[in-house]
């Protein structure tokens, strides 16, 4: 039997940041800044911009917003994005990623 030793809790913004690593493996993507008042909540309470978390339970929903790279096939990176992000997150905390929610706000033009 198992020794119980305690409760384990990984912050939100800890949540994040794992996120945001993990998009950034994704090079046709970039998270998205949340404009002046989100990015400024961010500042103060750590976390990555653009990527919002929610915690229930043991279960675990990410909103991000992103900007694809032009030409290349945003359903595609989209699914890569979400699969990166659930395995990063999962294995890291050990919590379970009910939902990557990604919303693509911008084409990047830039080459």
């Amino acid at each position: 039997m198992a020794e119980r030793l305690g409760e384990i809790k990984v912050a939100d913004q800890v949540i994040a940041i794992i996120a945001a690593v993990a998009v950034e493996e994704v090079l046709e993507a970039t998270v998205r800044s949340g404009g002046l008042y989100q990015d400024l909540a961010k500042k103060l309470n750590g976390g990555a911009k653009g990527i919002a978390v929610a915690v229930t339970e043991d279960k675990v929903i990410i909103d991000m917003r992103v900007s694809v790279r032009y030409g290349a096939p945003i359903h595609q990176v989209c699914h890569t994005l979400q699969k990166k992000v659930k395995e990063a997150v999962e294995s890291l905390t050990g919590l379970f990623v009910e939902a990557v929610n990604v919303r693509v706000e911008t084409i990047d033009l830039s080459k």
